[in-house]
């Protein structure tokens, strides 16, 4: 971390641009960019998916993409990632889930992405557990999106700025057809619809 920064500072990078690296110390990336590596599409509809300009890049009908690398399962974590949507699209970020090769995933939460596709449920939401109908995030404009799980725990922020604080009821039981319990598990990110653009990049994140 020291080298990165004396690296900035060579470069004349601003403070803004250190404070940035600062805050990554610790963070693991899990995509290099360029390959689908250490990720798994479903298997319906997987012409949904690209990679341009660093960027996963969902574009068709329904298909998710889940992480398997090495470094799953996660359980405590800040999960990290750049998201920009273009104008009337959904997607989403989910986490404490696993591989599924159809259909929306049962097992997880979903961190909805939405700015102003007809979904009153926006971006931040733990969709159909807290939703939130005003949208942080802006289309055509990118945005950090951030997720930590802490026990019962999970806060979610968009550009630094907190969406919701959500406290697991002691007791809570997995549902048959949607698991909304936290317990472990990796990401997916969320191929909607064929209406729907949505950029992820620069995903990392810090285990805890």
């Amino acid at each position: 971390m020291k080298n990165c920064l004396l690296l900035l500072l060579t470069l004349g990078l601003t403070s803004t641009a250190l404070r940035a690296a600062e805050s990554d110390e610790g963070f693991v990336p899990l995509s290099d960019g360029k390959t689908f590596a250490g990720w798994k599409m479903a298997t319906e509809n997987t012409n949904t998916w690209k990679i341009e300009d660093g960027s996963f890049v969902a574009h068709g009908d329904r298909c998710h993409l889940f992480y398997v690398g090495d470094l799953a399962p996660f359980t405590n974590f800040v999960f990290r990632a750049e998201v920009m949507t273009k104008p009337g699209s959904n997607g989403g970020i989910y986490f404490h889930t696993k591989y599924q090769p159809q259909g929306w995933p049962s097992a997880g939460f979903e961190n909805q992405v939405n700015c102003t596709q007809g979904d009153w449920i926006k971006t931040g939401s733990l969709y159909g557990l807290v939703n939130v109908s005003q949208a942080l995030s802006k289309d055509d404009q990118w945005w950090t999106q951030e997720i930590t799980v802490q026990g019962n725990k999970v806060i979610v922020k968009v550009d630094g700025k907190i969406v919701l604080e959500y406290h697991e009821p002691p007791g809570t039981q997995g549902g048959k057809d949607f698991g909304r319990k936290l317990s472990s598990g990796t990401f997916a990110l969320q191929g909607h619809d064929p209406k729907s653009v949505i950029f992820y990049k620069n995903l990392r994140v810090k285990k805890l």
